[in-house]
C-alpha cells in the first residue's frame, strides 16, 4: 500500500501536476481566496512592519503572493520538499520574490527563527498523526512569544458513515466547481485512501498539545476547517 510519501511525491514531483496545481485550491476549497484574505488580516493583527512570517507548504506560492501583496514590508521563508513546487512558487511571485527565502524540505529545514508569524495551509492533511504532532511541535518552537499562527486543511468527523458523507459532499462541490465526475470521484478516492483527515476537535486538540493557546476557528469551508492561534 502506497504510504502518504508515495503520495506526496506523486501529486506535487509530477511536471504535469505541478503546472495545473494552481487552479486546483480555487475549485475544491470554498472561499479560497477570501480564506486568504482573512488569514492575511489574522496575521496583520498582530505582525508589525518589517515582519518575518514562516509559510510552511510554500510550494506554488499562492498565499506567499497575497501576503506580500497586501503587507509590503513583511519578508517570508517558505518551505517545501518538493523542488517543482518551490519553482512554481519563484514563477507565480515573480519580482516578490525578492522579499521571500524558499528552502527544499519540511518543517525542520526552515530557519530557527523567531518569527512573527507562522502559517500551513492546505498542508498538514498530507501528514501522518505523528509527523502532525511533529510539525506543530517544530513549528511553535521558531516562533515569537504570542506570534499568531494560521492553519487551514482537510477536517469533518470521522466516524463512519458520517466520514463517507462528507467525502461524498467534497467531490460533489468539485463536480459543481466544473471538475468532471471521473477526475472528482478519483480526487476523492485519493483523499479518502491516503490523507491523514482528523475531526475538527482532534485538530484543536493537538495544537494545544504543542503549545498554542486561545485555539479560534475562523473559516469553515465545506470539508475544509481554519484555525488561528498563538504561540
Amino acid at each position: 500500500m502506497e504510504s502518504n510519501e508515495d503520495v506526496l511525491k506523486a501529486a506535487f514531483h509530477n511536471p504535469e501536476a505541478v503546472a495545473n496545481y494552481s487552479d486546483s485550491p480555487r475549485l475544491a476549497v470554498p472561499g479560497f481566496a477570501d480564506m486568504q484574505r482573512m488569514a492575511t488580516l489574522l496575521l496583520a493583527e498582530r505582525v508589525q512592519q518589517n515582519g518575518r512570517i514562516l509559510v510552511v507548504g510554500a510550494g506554488g506560492g499562492l498565499e506567499l503572493k497575497v501576503f506580500a501583496e497586501a503587507e509590503p514590508t513583511w519578508e517570508f521563508d517558505g518551505v517545501d520538499p518538493s523542488p517543482e513546487m518551490l519553482r512554481l512558487a519563484e514563477q507565480t511571485l515573480g519580482p516578490l520574490t525578492s522579499r521571500v527565502t524558499l528552502h527544499e524540505g519540511k518543517v525542520d529545514a526552515a530557519p530557527d527563527g523567531p518569527f512573527d508569524a507562522a502559517t500551513c495551509i492546505l498542508t498538514m492533511h498530507f501528514a501522518d498523526l505523528a509527523e502532525r504532532k511533529q510539525m506543530l511541535t517544530s513549528i511553535r518552537q521558531r516562533l515569537k512569544p504570542e506570534a499568531p499562527f494560521i492553519v487551514v486543511h482537510l477536517s469533518f468527523p470521522q466516524s463512519g458513515e458520517t466520514r463517507a458523507q462528507w467525502l461524498a459532499r467534497y467531490a460533489s462541490y468539485v463536480v459543481n466547481s466544473g471538475v468532471p465526475p471521473e477526475r472528482a470521484s478519483q480526487a476523492r478516492e485519493a483523499i479518502d485512501s491516503f490523507l491523514t483527515i482528523l475531526d475538527p476537535e482532534h485538530d484543536e486538540r493537538l495544537l494545544s498539545e504543542a503549545g498554542f493557546s486561545d485555539v479560534s476557528l475562523f473559516y469553515a469551508g465545506f470539508a475544509f476547517k481554519g484555525w488561528v492561534s498563538y504561540a
